[in-house]
């Protein structure tokens, strides 16, 4: 099948996939008088002398944003809010197939990180959560942080969804070889919002002494010009933070240079960017997450060719696909039952195991999860929920 062409034949048959359907019938007047006037004056006084009950008496409970400015879609690049729509409405039909909730997209007409964060404080009246999406790095980094003081989880899928799914998938793969998470070496080739989160999450570095952390024991990351290193004038300020936690040793190089005995790679950059001799050099059962999207860094294939154990990618059509689906569902599911205000690195953390521990018996070929497994997502919301009212307390 040509999914693109497909795609864009659906699309236009169905003029979008999603709509707003009422959860009850208005037939007769009494119908009328209830869910408008006169009777909806009484839960809009009920709100007025206790805005907590919006939460009881509305959507608000079940309801999340989903909020782009189109600058950083797929790997499609700076599109802009109309060319993103399709996605966002694809994420708003699988918070509804996967965990019942409730999304709309919010495509913003504007990259101004302060517009952004004002229009998100205006709109998060209406909302249980919001979900960032597609928004590009670093400007990612610094509209999430601004929102967390809004009272309800503001998270960017693009980097925690992607890193607490590597976690997962890196959990069991680890099992599998025989190593210990705390022995590894990880390359993570991609510096932007997916790369930084994914190594902050692997390296524990929001709760070291969480007893649901087991940070590895180095990660070298690299960008379009090589290994970022201490040496280096040309790294923006994300880049240079993660120097805190990542190439302890100070390594110098290219991609190639960074790979020489390491036991794990990450990619979230480009396609084709290894081959089999560049996985001949890493260590014995390595694993490979190559997870470009359409095509991958390396082709699973080229990785076994080159001593590859395990490998994943981002393609549905091939083993051990790591794709955010495992997550977000379920971690907002289990948010917005602890009416969490918002989402932790304990809860993160509890995500990941909790996707990890789904198989019961993990294999070469299934690390992680099937995408459409309709059981992970209630999973996730259980033990998101559980840490989420052992922080915040149950409400």
């Amino acid at each position: 099948m040509n999914y693109f062409e497909e795609s864009l034949n659906l699309h236009r048959t169905l003029k979008g996939k999603i709509r707003v359907s009422p959860k009850m019938d208005v037939r007769s007047k009494d119908d009328l008088s209830l869910v408008y006037s006169p009777g909806v004056a009484e839960p809009c006084r009920a709100i007025a002398a206790n805005p907590d009950d919006v939460y009881k008496y509305t959507i608000k409970s079940n309801t999340v944003a989903i909020v782009s400015d189109g600058s950083a879609v797929l790997g499609l690049g700076d599109i802009g809010a109309l060319a993103s729509i399709p996605v966002m409405e694809g994420k708003a039909m699988l918070f509804k197939r996967f965990a019942n909730i409730d999304a709309f997209p919010i495509c913003l007409d504007t990259q101004d990180t302060d517009k952004i964060v004002e229009t998100v404080k205006l709109i998060a009246p209406v909302f249980g959560g919001v979900n960032l999406e597609d928004i590009s790095a670093p400007r990612s980094f610094e509209i999430e942080s601004r929102l967390q003081d809004i009272g309800i989880p503001v998270f960017h899928d693009d980097q925690h969804g992607t890193a607490i799914v590597t976690l997962a998938g890196l959990l069991n793969s680890s099992k599998l070889v025989g190593k210990k998470m705390e022995d590894l070496k990880v390359v993570i080739n991609g510096a932007g919002a997916a790369g930084i989160a994914i190594a902050r999450l692997l390296k524990a570095v929001d709760n070291p002494d969480s007893p649901l952390a087991t940070p590895v024991k180095d990660i070298v990351m690299c960008d379009s010009k090589g290994i970022i290193h201490s040496g280096r004038d040309n790294l923006n300020y994300a880049k240079q933070a993660a120097l805190e936690f990542t190439n302890a040793e100070n390594k110098t190089g290219t991609l190639q240079d960074a790979l020489v005995g390491a036991d794990v790679f990450i990619g979230v950059s480009m396609p084709n960017l290894m081959d089999r001799n560049d996985v001949a050099t890493m260590a014995k059962d390595s694993i490979i997450f190559a997870m470009a999207n359409p095509v991958p860094e390396i082709m699973p294939d080229e990785a076994k060719a080159g001593g590859a154990a395990i490998v994943g990618t981002g393609r549905s059509d091939l083993p051990n696909q790591i794709n955010n689906v495992l997550g977000f569902p379920g971690i907002f599911r289990g948010a917005l039952d602890a009416r969490a205000p918002r989402i932790t690195p304990n809860m993160k953390l509890a995500a990941a195991r909790a996707i990890a521990d789904h198989l019961r018996e993990p294999t070469y070929d299934q690390v992680i999860p099937p995408t459409l497994d309709e059981q992970v997502a209630w999973r996730v919301a259980d033990e998101v929920r559980r840490v989420a009212e052992d922080e915040f307390g149950q409400k």
